[in-house]
């Protein structure tokens, strides 16, 4: 009692003196924007090699990036081998040995001349202050942060409790993940810079999927990345207090940050599909892309002010995403690690059904799920989702690393994370947004859709190529209408059990505890 007095005293604390705290003022700035000098930069003429020549704006070429250390290999060598521009937009930039890894070859690019722009949303930012602000006492260097929390100096959560009387503001994340070298190739998805992303943490691990762009549609993610970078909720730095004075110290200092970096190892030899890396190609000036039509799905950085309308009918990335979903002629394919169909989403999956459209869904097990919570959203609609006939699949941690079809989990679990859609198996999404009502009215996203039955096969290849055996299937039982979750035995028979698999007793007790608690737009 004494321990929850104490932890009640210093949330109300916190709160009182949260009330003082507010933002600087964010000076007028001359807007910036993405170079187009770039067509005969080495990565230029690589890009215009890979893509050939695009019949129409809407035509770019793509290759899928499921492997977590060719994933970031490719951000590594796109920013090693850029000449002029490196943009680079994520949730989440965390100072491990991937976050090390990546600024360091942002700092090395800048001091060969590159114009480096570095964004990074401000939720999980407050314990890499100073590594963004050191990197940004670098020449050629600009860092900013999106929706800035009116306090530094404290982890996550203290700095969230001291923040509570600009709750409606802070609760707007920008979510989008987009990196850009030269103009020429981007990579979108569903990757933070993170080591869990990367297949390169210890506990616990992301399955999650990339895409590698080149052709028209770079120009039109680098607009993107523009408006953002010149919102007025983008905040410099320096206007944040993070850059020091003492530049030449603050570069110092840097560097003795970046030292704590274990060294890079090398990457897979070859992909699922027995594709080299993307340095490999890189190398040898051309890489192996897929040609088709897109579609770019972008929120506006409005979005982050609840300035723009949600819900049917409104111009988001949900809602674009869901009307490409509902037009399924006959199969629709979805990946959501966080998954909250709700009432409209019920309502679609029962159009779908009365039309004779299959849908297949993936998600996270309580097991494997890092959002407890999200996964008791979920946990309310499923049953209702079986009888309607939905196929539902949920990764199972320990069953992804006994797979290993996934990557290389060592003894860390699994988890899934890809944001991924195929539609008839011709139309292939990716891209940020979970099926969620956060994702729908509250962060903003970033996603591509692509036609290509080419790259919707390999999709699909991700996902069967080892005959479900990292998930769990769900059904329900007769007659009883019990949900059973069934996972592949180690000679291809059926093992069946309807106790949830996976999670301690303590996750889920402490699951039902904080679950009255929890509004679904809220998770």
């Amino acid at each position: 009692m004494r321990s929850l007095f104490r932890h009640v005293l210093l949330v109300v604390v916190l709160a009182a003196i949260g009330g003082c705290a507010s933002l600087p003022p964010n000076p007028p700035r001359t807007p910036e924007f993405a170079g187009t000098d770039t067509a005969e930069t080495p990565l230029g003429r690589i890009a215009a090699a890979s893509v050939g020549e695009p019949a129409s704006p809407e035509i770019s070429a793509f290759r899928l990036l499921p492997i977590g250390d060719q994933a970031f290999n490719a951000r590594l060598a796109l920013t090693r081998r850029a000449t002029k521009y490196v943009d680079a937009q994520y949730y989440l930039l965390s100072p491990d040995d991937v976050g090390l890894r990546f600024v360091t070859e942002l700092r090395d690019a800048a001091a060969r001349g590159v114009r480096v722009r570095l964004l990074v949303d401000d939720l999980y930012a407050g314990g890499s202050d100073e590594l963004l602000g050191t990197l940004a006492a670098h020449d050629n260097v600009e860092v900013r942060i999106f929706n800035p929390l009116p306090v530094r100096g404290f982890d996550m959560v203290p700095r969230l409790l001291l923040s509570l009387h600009e709750f409606g503001r802070i609760n707007r994340r920008m979510h989008n993940k987009l990196f850009i070298a030269d103009n020429a190739f981007a990579i979108t998805g569903g990757r933070n810079m993170a080591a869990e992303y990367f297949m390169r943490h210890s506990s616990a691990n992301f399955i999650d999927l990339d895409l590698l762009s080149a052709g028209p549609v770079v120009h039109k993610l680098s607009s993107v990345f523009d408006d953002y970078w010149n919102s007025p909720y983008t905040y410099p730095a320096q206007v944040l207090g993070l850059v020091p004075v003492d530049r030449a110290e603050a570069r110092r200092r840097f560097d003795a940050l970046v030292r704590a970096a274990a060294p890079d190892s090398p990457s897979s030899p070859l992909d699922p599909f027995d594709r080299p890396p993307v340095e490999f190609e890189l190398a040898r000036g051309h890489v192996g892309l897929v040609r088709a039509p897109v579609q770019l799905f972008a929120d506006s950085p409005e979005k982050a002010g609840g300035r723009t309308a949600v819900g049917p009918g409104a111009d988001t990335v949900t809602e674009r995403a869901l009307a490409v979903f509902d037009a399924a002629q006959s199969e629709a394919v979805i990946v959501s690690p966080y998954l909250i169909p709700g009432k409209r989403g019920l309502a679609m999956l029962e159009h779908a059904a009365a039309r004779h459209v299959s849908v297949k869904l993936f998600t996270n097990s309580l097991g494997s799920t890092d959002e407890p919570l999200v996964h008791w959203g979920y946990k309310r609609y499923r049953k209702a989702m079986l009888k309607l006939g939905v196929h539902i699949y949920e990764v199972g941690a320990t069953l992804s690393r006994q797979s290993g079809r996934f990557g290389e989990f060592r003894r860390s679990l699994g988890r899934l994370h890809a944001k991924a859609a195929l539609i008839d198996r011709r139309w292939l999404y990716v891209g940020s947004m979970n099926l969620d009502l956060r994702s729908s009215r509250v962060n903003t996203e970033l996603a591509l859709v692509i036609d290509s039955p080419r790259l919707g096969e390999e999709a699909m290849h991700l996902l069967e190529r080892d005959g479900y055996a990292s998930m769990y299937r769900l059904r329900l039982r007769e007659p009883d209408d019990r949900i059973e979750w069934v996972s592949v035995g180690p000679d291809g028979e059926d093992i069946a059990t309807v106790d949830e698999p996976e999670g301690s007793w303590w996750l889920r007790f402490k699951t039902w505890l904080l679950s009255p608690l929890a509004r679904e737009d809220l998770l």
